[in-house]
């Protein structure tokens, strides 16, 4: 690219490539969005937190 520093659809500036979400032509259902990743980390480490608790209470 004459005048630039970096290729506007090759060099990986910040803000290029594919748009994010439903703007993605890819985008189908939500499943693994970054949100629905953090909510089941989220969601497994309190299960695992009960699990834990539970042991403890039927050990002593």
């Amino acid at each position: 690219m004459s005048g630039r520093k970096r290729c506007r659809m090759h060099g990986g500036a910040k803000g290029s490539g594919a748009p994010k979400g439903e703007r993605n032509g890819a985008y189908r259902h939500g499943l693994r969005t970054a949100e629905a990743i953090a909510f089941e980390r989220e969601a497994r480490s309190f299960l695992r937190a009960c699990r834990e608790m539970l042991k403890a209470e039927a050990g002593v």
